[in-house]
């Protein structure tokens, strides 16, 4: 390793770049000369999607290779077909592009060196460093020992080398069934650390390989193709999470012991543990193959997908992670932070519109019957540059249910018998009757307007308290709206399959009959705007012409802001 001082604060230095202890390396190692330039890689295996997590890795590799003019290769580590498939290849290099990120001519996958790494295993064997094993899983399990207790050697440690080219060469020529036969490296089965007791290399498995197909019947594991992979492609700095710290001592005898054509170095940083919401691809995966989301975009899981499809902007998911430190401690980060990182961006980035909720609707009794008019309003009243449009306004429109309270306390300033407020860009108007159904809910309000004050103000120089939003009636817009909680109760999930006792059963709410003003058709999917005074709202990708659908992406509180206030 580098011989720097290690630096884990994840602040910037004095001229403003990012620094944390594996850019020290990096400078490090430059300044030194051991490497002419900077080569990372982000290596995700093909069998789910992106989460945050991995987004952690992305913008540290990419981003890295982007501050010290060097290249960041996009490595699929396809090693098993059982559980890979082109569907998530396709969906982790659109996310990755979402992000911000291009990876060049550089896109590589570990089955590009299959022929490479088998080559490498037989040249393992003939220098009696691996050896064909027998033994079944169970028993093998074993002879491994444990945490306290030395393993044992397999009685099959000792075959002869020819023997166990034999065997490895008929393993790859499909004689054997499913697990009878495994290649091990051999090392120490009595090293205290487990990872190096004649780890797995190989496994039969007959499976169909997305891009190979069937052309291959025994597969390297994880450990043995991944640094052999770096070392074909000559990265510099092999960045992975902390649980792999583990495996770098077997990262670095593989790597010694064969005659790969150069030496990346492996360092571990913490991985991201967020609150409220788990980053375990193994647990995502059984959220959406036991149907308790609505597939891997579902807007309420932490996947990259997810995040797009519920209206989080790419800057807002780039910015959060810089602001997380690269340290070698792990820690958890409130989920509050990330929505105050997407409230940052869409309060600058997103137009408003208005749209109603849970309507109530309003009949201005004194609003000329047949009229309608249309007024100016503020796409967003922070940034005069994004213009103005029309709204149309008429005698009978809908406003939000909650903005109405037949008796109100003293400090609600919305609607209430007698009461005026300012509909926003339009006029003052006075709640003068209430109906309500047999069952006593109230269905409608009967107003009037005050014609003076178009635009909201008032000539004789009156004031309101309370201005609320609204849509014409007429030319209201449906839409159905869902509105989106945390997945989960607690702040830290259970561990185990605990886990899905603590599914949050409000975690959506559909609202199947919400009013927009027209404008609101004319949004892209995919499009955030804010409506307002509700939230962030973005046209979901099943949203269509003549049924719209909107996701909130967030309510307009943010509560990360007061926390960071108190610190």
């Amino acid at each position: 390793m580098s011989d720097v001082v290690d630096n884990d604060t994840g602040e910037a230095d004095g001229n403003g770049a990012p620094t944390d202890f594996i850019r020290d390396i990096v400078r490090a190692d430059l300044a030194a000369g051991r490497h002419g330039g900077v080569v990372t890689r982000f290596p995700p295996e093909p069998n789910g999607y992106l989460h945050l997590g991995h987004a952690k890795s992305i913008c540290l590799n990419f981003g890295i290779a982007q501050e010290f003019d060097g290249r960041c290769h996009l490595r699929f580590d396809d090693t098993n077909p059982a559980k890979e498939e082109q569907e998530f290849i396709e969906a982790i290099q659109r996310d990755v592009r979402w992000l911000g990120f291009d990876w060049g001519d550089h896109l590589h996958y570990a089955s590009d060196y299959f022929a490479q790494l088998f080559a490498w295993a037989e040249g393992l064997i003939e220098a009696g460093k691996a050896y064909v094993d027998d033994l079944p899983v169970d028993e093998m399990r074993a002879y491994r020992g444990t945490v306290t207790e030395a393993g044992r050697n397999s009685p099959f440690r000792d075959r002869d080398v020819a023997e166990n080219l034999d065997l490895f060469r008929r393993m790859k020529a499909g004689e054997f069934p499913d697990g009878a036969r495994v290649l091990r490296a051999k090392i120490d089965m009595a090293s205290g650390n487990m990872n190096m007791r004649d780890p797995v290399l190989y496994r039969i498995l007959h499976s169909a390989h997305p891009r190979t197909g069937t052309a291959w019947c025994i597969y390297p594991n994880y450990d043995f193709a991944h640094g052999q992979s770096d070392a074909i492609e000559a990265i510099t700095h092999s960045l992975c999470t902390l649980e792999f710290a583990d495996h770098r001592p077997l990262y670095e005898w593989l790597l010694e012991n064969i005659a790969v054509p150069s030496q990346p170095k492996q360092y571990e940083f913490s991985r991201l543990n967020l609150s409220h919401t788990v980053l375990s691809k193994r647990r995502l995966t059984q959220l959406v193959d036991e149907g308790r989301v609505d597939g891997w975009d579902d807007p309420r899981m932490p996947t990259v997908s997810g995040m797009r499809r519920r209206g989080v902007p790419a800057a807002a998911v780039r910015d959060f992670i810089s602001r997380l430190a690269i340290t070698r401690n792990d820690g958890q980060v409130e989920m509050a932070m990330l929505e105050h990182c997407i409230r940052e961006q869409l309060n600058v980035a997103a137009p408003r519109r208005m749209a109603v909720l849970r309507p109530l609707k309003v009949v201005i009794e004194n609003y000329p019957e047949g009229k309608s008019e249309a007024l100016v309003a503020q796409n967003h009243p922070g940034n005069p540059d994004m213009g103005t449009r029309e709204i149309p306004f008429g005698r009978e429109i809908y406003v939000e249910r909650d903005d109405f309270m037949e008796d109100p306390p003293r400090k609600f300033f919305r609607l209430g018998p007698g009461r005026e407020v300012r509909l926003r860009y339009a006029y003052f108007i006075t709640c003068n009757e209430v109906i309500k159904d047999a069952s006593g809910e109230v269905v409608e309000l009967r107003c009037s307007y005050d014609p003076e004050t178009k635009g909201g103000n008032a000539p004789d120089g009156r004031k309101v308290k309370g201005t609320i939003h609204w849509v014409s009636a007429q030319h209201a817009v449906p839409s159905e709206v869902r509105l989106y909680e945390s997945l989960f109760n607690s702040e830290e999930v259970p561990g185990g399959d605990d886990f899905l006792d603590d599914i949050n059963p409000n975690s959506l709410e559909v609202l199947p009959q919400v009013w927009l003003e027209p404008a609101l058709a004319e949004l892209s999917v995919g499009q955030t705007v804010q409506f307002e005074r509700m939230g962030y709202f973005c046209a979901d990708l099943s949203s269509k012409e003549d049924a719209l659908v909107f996701n909130r992406a967030l309510g307009l509180r943010d509560s990360w802001a007061k926390i960071k206030g108190k610190s």
